[in-house]
């Protein structure tokens, strides 16, 4: 998986198709993201005994890997990400404007 956590993505498909937000985390075993402020869904938390109320939380799910693109350093929009493997390292580079990313 060529994403991290903390790149700027785009969602390109999807009901949240669109929308910019930070990866929170990444799921390599589900080839899937956690994106902050997207895809954000409402779950219905029952009262436990005393220490807790019944509420609804609103809470991001993850989104399969394919349907983000991480934005380009230069412009913002979305782009692929070839990896250089100049002078022994690796280092992920923008396909659109050959910027590196972090």
């Amino acid at each position: 998986m060529k994403l991290k956590k903390g790149d700027k993505v785009i969602v390109i498909a999807g009901k949240s198709r669109g929308k910019t937000g930070a990866i929170v985390r990444v799921m390599p075993k589900d080839n899937a993201v956690l994106i902050d402020g997207v895809n954000v869904v409402k779950r219905h938390r029952k009262a436990t005994s005393q220490s807790r109320t019944g509420q609804i939380i609103e809470k991001p799910m993850p989104i399969h890997a394919s349907n983000v693109m991480l934005s380009d350093p230069k412009d913002g929009k979305p782009t692929r990400i070839k990896i250089s493997r100049a002078e022994g390292g690796r280092t992920r580079v923008a396909v659109k404007s050959g910027q590196t990313v972090k």
